[in-house]
């Protein structure tokens, strides 16, 4: 089998939708300690489904990684297929959430996507997988619930 190269360290267009998208994974350097890894996204697009209107989320992703860890650019470009994606809040949150469990089997991982209002309702949606170890730190994701003006 031939070894498999990584998007990393060379040029590569955004994927045309997230069916397409190719995530990286790449050894733990840590494998026997239990930590936190966290990903912010702070601008999250895709697409209303019906409407074709652009979305806008708030994304952060926290792992507890077993023998894998997501290789960054490809998540980047991953989440980036997005873009043309015509698919509800929920079903982007936890497809997301579900491709990288799929992907790098950690000990733990939960997603929070902090939508902004669409039809004057925002939606927060919410999915982990897996039991957070005992000895782990977790900080709060850090997001602030929607105020719209203040």
């Amino acid at each position: 089998m031939a070894k498999k190269t990584l998007q990393l360290g060379r040029p590569h267009p955004i994927p045309a939708s997230p069916k397409v998208a190719v995530l990286d994974r790449v050894p733990n350097p840590h494998p026997g300690t239990n930590y936190v890894a966290r990903f912010i996204v702070p601008e999250f697009t895709t697409l209303c489904p019906i409407t074709g209107q652009p979305d806008f989320a708030h994304l952060v992703i926290d792992y507890v990684p077993a023998r894998y860890l997501v290789e960054s650019k490809s998540l980047k470009l991953y989440l980036a297929s997005f873009r043309e994606h015509g698919a509800f809040h929920e079903d982007c949150t936890v497809a997301i959430g579900k491709k990288l469990v799929s992907l790098l089997k950690p000990k733990w991982m939960r997603i929070g996507g902090y939508w902004f209002p669409r039809g004057g309702i925002p939606i927060d949606v919410f999915w982990q997988s897996g039991k957070l170890p005992k000895d782990v730190w977790l900080p709060d994701q850090g997001v602030a619930p929607y105020r719209g003006r203040g």
